[in-house]
């Protein structure tokens, strides 16, 4: 074999007869990978042969002929895989990266990677090794079904910087984003678990509906859900089959049960189970509940919710209270909060309190100020500013969330806040017309923002100071554009990842209005 090496570095030296069609599949990949531009560099001969030898020895390690092989198929054009097939980016993936990697062929170096890379072979793997290399187990087996845990097998410290670039590049052309508030533990913190019930193969599921679909994924635990809501619907998914309760078929309009809600008050624990059926009659009712609160004595609330409309709304109008009292306590920011339902409360309480202690320090009440508390809810931002202003007006189009915030304000005994069922931006160019103005407004709108009509309203009152929650950035992004053609400047906003292992993100925005 060395005298062969030998035989190779002697004609090696010597200038080829013949043109291309003599030259080996060695030469022509030196030729292809720029060995001419390392023989104008003034290259020995001494260091070309070491480094055919070290491509010799590599062939030996590796395969048969592996390096003929990729010759072969880089010369019939086979390099989707590396990049586009033009040739301009063939060339540039194998200019001056692939010279440097036969250079150090044979060393225990490892080539760098870009992200979804093998650690192993880097960006050249091929796609049978891609295939055979094992993937990495996620933290959810549905994750990808779902869809509702968009972040989930991304290390937290990597959601939140991703996320904090999102609201830098959507807001920082109206004010300065400061740094997003992450969470200690991201999971398992939704209060609010909801699950949607269905048959398959004879059996009773449960869990959530495919992404842009009605078909069921089939949930058993969920790594963002409260961990004894998940425990409950698991309780009653298996009671089905003795009670011969059938679960609602949405082809057909047979079946009985269609939902079930789980509310669980994070500083109480209490319980509230909301069971939603197609029908109010309920066979066996009274024992159903019974055996659920025998396995389940931590329950508080047990309501029953009728639905037979043919929509996506999980909630219908109608409610029976089957045990307790219909709804469940929980204490937010020192004040204490009446949920029923159909209440907006929010589903992560441990950054909700840093929510809105943000928001009402951004306020900068002195205890002097008329406050608006526009879609307030239940009234928990209001009632929880109410300490610190003179006066707070709370505006809410849901009757029942209207009832549970007069109720809210009575059990906390705050006597400076009024409550009123209709639509905010009605109510403050009511306001307007009279000529009645207010300091500050708070507002925290669903995810599809705000309108025109209502920050125009929001002028018409002439506010000094806007508090913007939003938990679409987009939305608010867009509102913000608005906002200032109405005179107001954004001061700054402060995300706060409401969301953790999802897309989406809170922020709080403050705005002035400039004379």
């Amino acid at each position: 074999m060395k005298q062969d090496r030998n035989v190779r570095k002697e004609n090696w030296k010597k200038k080829p007869a013949a043109g291309k069609q003599g030259r080996s599949l060695d030469d022509k990949f030196e030729e292809w990978v720029g060995e001419k531009q390392v023989k104008k560099a003034g290259k020995s001969s001494e260091q070309k042969t070491d480094q055919k030898e070290a491509w010799s020895r590599a062939r030996k390690k590796d395969g048969k002929d592996a390096d003929q092989k990729s010759a072969r198929d880089f010369a019939c054009g086979k390099v989707e895989k590396f990049g586009k097939a033009d040739g301009k980016s063939v060339q540039k993936s194998f200019g001056k990266s692939a010279r440097k990697d036969t250079m150090n062929f044979g060393k225990k170096s490892e080539p760098k990677r870009g992200f979804g890379d093998s650690p192993k072979s880097g960006k050249l793997q091929s796609a049978a090794e891609e295939k055979k290399a094992p993937k990495k187990k996620g933290l959810c087996p549905v994750a990808h079904r779902c869809g509702g845990c968009q972040y989930l097998d991304m290390p937290y410290a990597e959601q939140l910087q991703m996320k904090q670039s999102q609201m830098q590049k959507l807001l920082g052309n109206y004010c300065k984003v400061h740094g997003i508030k992450g969470m200690d533990d991201p999971f398992h913190y939704r209060n609010k678990v909801h699950a949607v019930f269905g048959y398959r193969k004879g059996e009773a599921i449960s869990g959530v509906y495919e992404e842009k679909t009605h078909n069921i994924v089939p949930v058993e635990t969920c790594m963002i859900e409260d961990q004894k809501a998940d425990e409950i619907i698991g309780t009653i998914r298996g009671m089905l089959k003795s009670f011969k309760i059938r679960t609602y078929d949405e082809d057909t309009g047979y079946g009985l049960l269609r939902h079930v809600l789980v509310r669980r008050g994070f500083t109480s624990g209490q319980i509230m189970v909301v069971l939603v059926t197609a029908s109010p009659v309920f066979p066996s009712k009274n024992n159903f509940v019974k055996a659920l609160r025998q396995k389940h004595p931590e329950i508080t609330t047990i309501v029953q919710n009728i639905n037979n409309r043919g929509t996506s709304m999980v909630l219908g109008d109608k409610e029976h209270v089957l045990f307790g009292k219909g709804y469940i306590e929980d204490e937010l920011c020192g004040c204490k909060f009446r949920i029923s339902p159909k209440s907006f409360y929010q589903v992560n309480p441990v950054q909700t309190e840093y929510l809105y202690g943000k928001a009402i320090e951004l306020a900068g009440l002195t205890g002097n100020e008329r406050v608006l508390d526009a879609y307030c809810g239940i009234g928990t931002i209001g009632i929880i500013a109410a300490s610190k202003a003179k006066e707070v007006i709370g505006v809410e189009l849901n009757a029942d969330a209207v009832r549970d915030a007069v109720q809210n304000a009575k059990c906390n005994e705050v006597k400076n806040i009024r409550f009123y069922c209709n639509d905010a931006t009605e109510f403050m160019m009511q306001m307007a017309e009279s000529g009645d103005t207010v300091d500050v407004v708070l507002m925290d709108p669903p995810r599809a923002g705000s309108t025109e009509a209502f920050i125009k309203a929001v002028a018409a009152v002439k506010a000094k100071t806007v508090i913007y929650v939003s938990c679409g950035p987009d939305t608010l992004a867009r509102d913000l554009g608005v906002f200032k053609k109405m005179g107001y400047q954004a001061e700054g906003a402060w995300p706060v990842d409401m969301f953790p292992e999802t897309g989406h993100c809170e922020v709080i925005c403050c705005l002035e209005r400039k004379v």
